[in-house]
């Protein structure tokens, strides 16, 4: 039958891998495996065949795909800059239509919808807080139990979503700050320490009451239309600001890629997208944030995929580290991912496990017992495994501490 959705992956997109296996190395499942069709390029490969007829969206053709973590490491080596994330979405777009099973109807509307309610996500975050104060992790899934122990805290509560906040120093602009679907209720510290360097370098802060989740996890399993019309919606949330700041690298990944999710307009929202690492080491260079000079010691530096494979930034973290006091110590130069992936953690507990052991253990290696990471799922994989006697956060929330503690004294509250 071939592909039968608009999201389909195209021959151009296909023909601009070359099968020069560059990405093999460079790929965590085909690390663990050894198997050409748990590497980008054998995946690449069926789903040409699926395009020539040649093969069908059956069970192996799933297997192959939903393999993946959809990390992106391929796309950083890869001569023919094939689009592998694009056409990983377009894959799993029509596994979604032309192999749907109760467990993808669900997620569906898990991804698709409930995240995109503000109602449902603070009741879950309310359940799953008393679930946590109660110690009853029993109650929950095998799959979920994991990486449930790596949540920080729950207040159980939106903090964030429809507030300002005036600069605290010489008038930037303004800038609006993503919630996110999970980020406002479960790190919302990640969104005090934003709020307060964006405040402190001069912009005011807006976090619209209109907006949704950003459409990234519905996206990755293959749920276009959902997809489609949180992009839209936030689009004209976001619409006049100069500058929009998210602060999960998920998240701002996704968001610079709205010109495919919502066309024209999109793009020009995608244009005014920055992650929060990016906006701060640049704030920091331009003297507009301070820098630390009390040595804090080292710091192990965690790189979320979306955040160096996807978008490639690299060292604005680093930098962010270092104007802290902070030394960072590499743990790992290939940049493997740890496993979290999203929902890959739930789906694909054995394989995620084993990534995120791997994670940890150069963690150990490296000799910290702080760790930075800009990703809500990998922070969770990694607080999950390395245990309470490690500390992991975003390094904005290192770099605000060292802010606060350099000024004194914590600025006034937001405004309602």
């Amino acid at each position: 039958m071939g592909y039968v959705t608009a999201e389909a992956p195209t021959r151009v997109e296909l023909a601009t891998c070359v099968q020069c296996g560059l990405c093999l190395p460079h790929c965590p499942t085909f690390r663990l495996t050894g198997l050409e069709t748990a590497s980008p390029r054998g995946r690449l490969m069926a789903m040409s065949a699926v395009l020539e007829g040649f093969a069908e969206v059956d069970d192996v053709f799933v297997e192959i795909i939903d393999f993946c973590l959809g990390c992106r490491a391929c796309e950083a080596v890869c001569p023919g800059l094939t689009p592998y994330g694009r056409v990983l979405e377009g894959a799993r777009a029509e596994i979604a239509t032309q192999h749907p099973t109760p467990s993808r109807r669900l997620r569906r509307w898990v991804l698709g919808r409930a995240l995109a309610t503000r109602g449902f996500v603070s009741a879950a975050t309310a359940v799953a807080a008393v679930v946590q104060r109660l110690g009853a992790t029993w109650i929950l899934p095998a799959a979920v139990r994991r990486s449930f122990t790596g949540l920080r805290p729950l207040a159980g509560r939106e903090r964030w979503i429809g507030r300002s906040a005036e600069p605290v120093a010489d008038p930037l602009g303004t800038a609006a700050l993503l919630a996110g679907c999970v980020m406002d209720p479960w790190f919302s510290s990640v969104h005090e320490a934003t709020v307060g360097l964006l405040r402190r370098a001069g912009y005011r802060v807006v976090v619209p009451e209109a907006q949704t989740c950003c459409g990234a996890l519905a996206a990755h399993d293959g749920h276009a239309s959902e997809a489609r019309r949180m992009a839209r919606r936030n689009v004209a949330a976001f619409a006049g600001f100069d500058l929009i700041v998210a602060d999960a690298a998920g998240c701002s990944a996704h968001l610079k890629e709205y010109g495919h999710w919502a066309g024209d307009v999109g793009g020009a929202m995608a244009e005014r997208v920055r992650d929060v690492t990016e906006v701060v080491a640049e704030l920091i260079a331009d003297g507009r944030l301070p820098r630390s000079e009390l040595p804090r010691g080292p710091v192990a530096v965690q790189d979320p995929c979306h955040l160096r494979h996807a978008q490639r930034v690299v060292e604005a973290p680093r930098t962010i580290l270092r104007a802290a006091g902070y030394e960072p110590v590499e743990i790992d130069q290939d940049a493997m991912c740890c496993g979290a992936a999203g929902t890959y953690a739930i789906l694909r507990p054995d394989t995620s496990l084993e990534l995120g052991r791997r994670k940890a253990d150069q963690v150990r290696a490296a000799g910290s017992t702080v760790v930075a990471s800009a990703n809500p799922g990998c922070e969770m994989q990694l607080r999950s495994l390395l245990g309470p006697a490690y500390r992991v956060a975003h390094p904005v929330e290192l770099y605000w501490e060292a802010v606060v503690e350099m000024a004194g004294r914590v600025p006034a509250e937001v405004d309602r």
